[in-house]
């Protein structure tokens, strides 16, 4: 779809991107990149990324949606880094999602032709600015969960409709119309509105559960099967053009697979059944490599490679079982779990402050004042919005990983 020159191509190294080296300031990131100096010329606290693991990822979840039918469209909000969107495209994505209009903007300039914006837009910069968007011919589209949201939208000037999805919720979940019925009512008060063109239906199962208990797949899957019925409803409606079906997280989307890929050679008709996974580009060490379906037992699944971790520098030994590493909340995610360790398999962090983690280590620990550890994140998209700009190495798991590219974020 996409492979335009990004906002990232000229960046120059400054004092604005965090634990790069003063002596490469003022220099153009690409050519820095290109003399591939190893990490150790860095300072810590630094967030890399591994641009092998990530590859993989990219590659692998592209293969298995193909298999099942399904499209692709990524939460680019994720990453926010046009240059890893880029590769997305590359790989042959459908689409690239974002969750607000501003994330839009940045796709947009960007080049991307093909947004999905899953959230209700509400805002009157926003709806105008997607109307526009529209005139130009770029293929966007927004979900609406209330007639509220739709007269908003049918309140735009513009010539061309504006294109939306009715977005299915459950009690306890997010946004989205709770049940059927709802959402019935907000696609008729779509269908009667001109300003508008109703594309389908969309929903997010990641509300209803945040492990792999019995109990939580149970209640993800039943709100997917509401949410094919729903779909199948409005499919059987010839007023629906071009139709998109649309659902997923990271976490669940085997079972998105399961229940809406079948809609995609339902009725006869083309349908598009689009899966909007986001983290798995990067992929972590705690929360999704626990809950991801590749990473299950027995799962006969390519697994996904953890592709970001962090780099600190003990500090300070001050007890015989305690390190104080330089990297903290500023640096690391933390409110998915905490960073692991590796290379010191009884060392643990127990804690973080600002700038400080907690390491709790045995007390014939050969880990000194001046040590680098390398920590695993719990959240790829945590982690990227604490850095401006993300070294690239060519893979992480080598004494001294070689910096080969920049990747710029934009939050």
């Amino acid at each position: 779809m996409v492979s335009a020159p990004v906002p990232d191509d000229g960046l120059i190294l400054g004092v604005r991107h965090k634990s790069v080296p003063a002596r490469f300031w003022g220099r153009a990131a690409a050519e820095v990149a290109a003399e591939r100096h190893p990490l150790s010329e860095f300072s810590t606290p630094l967030l890399t990324l591994d641009r092998s693991a990530s590859d993989h990822n990219v590659a692998a979840l592209m293969a298995w949606a193909d298999e099942r039918g399904l499209k692709l469209a990524p939460h680019g909000k994720t990453t926010m880094a046009p240059t890893l969107w880029r590769r997305l495209f590359d790989a042959g994505a459908w689409g690239l999602t974002v969750a607000t209009p501003w994330q839009a903007q940045v796709a947009r300039a960007a080049d991307v032709e093909r947004l999905l914006i899953a959230n209700e837009v509400v805002d009157p910069a926003g709806i105008a600015w997607l109307a526009e968007q529209t005139d130009a011919g770029v293929e966007i589209a927004c979900w609406v969960d209330s007639v509220e949201g739709v007269r908003l939208l049918a309140e735009s000037a513009g010539t061309r409709p504006v294109d939306v999805l009715v977005e299915l919720g459950a009690p306890g979940g997010r946004t989205g119309a709770r049940g059927t019925e709802a959402a019935l009512a907000v696609a008729r008060a779509v269908l009667a509105t001109p300003r508008l063109r109703l594309r389908g239906v969309a929903g997010y199962e990641g509300s209803y559960g945040a492990d792999r208990a019995p109990t939580t797949l149970a209640r993800v899957r039943g709100y997917l099967v509401e949410l094919r019925e729903l779909a199948e409803t409005l499919l059987s409606w010839d007023a629906v053009r071009d139709p998109i079906v649309t659902a997923g997280g990271s976490a669940f989307f085997e079972l998105v697979a399961e229940e809406l890929a079948p809609l995609a050679a339902s009725r006869g008709r083309d349908v598009t059944v689009v899966l909007r996974s986001g983290a798995f580009q990067a992929h972590d060490e705690v929360f999704y490599d626990g809950i991801s379906p590749f990473a299950q037992p027995g799962s006969a699944q390519v697994e996904f490679r953890a592709a970001l971790a962090i780099w600190s520098r003990v500090v300070s030994r001050p007890e015989p079982t305690l390190a104080l590493l330089d990297a903290g909340k500023r640096d690391l995610p933390v409110d998915l779990g905490l960073p692991v360790v590796h290379g010191h398999p009884d060392a643990v962090v127990t804690g973080v402050n600002d700038q400080h983690s907690y390491l709790s280590t045995p007390a014939d620990s050969t880990l000194a004042v001046g040590d680098v550890v390398r920590l695993g994140i719990s959240h790829p998209c945590t982690a990227f919005d604490k850095w401006r700009l993300i070294p690239e190495v060519e893979s992480a798991d080598v004494a001294d990983p070689v910096v080969v590219g920049f990747v710029e974020t934009y939050f």
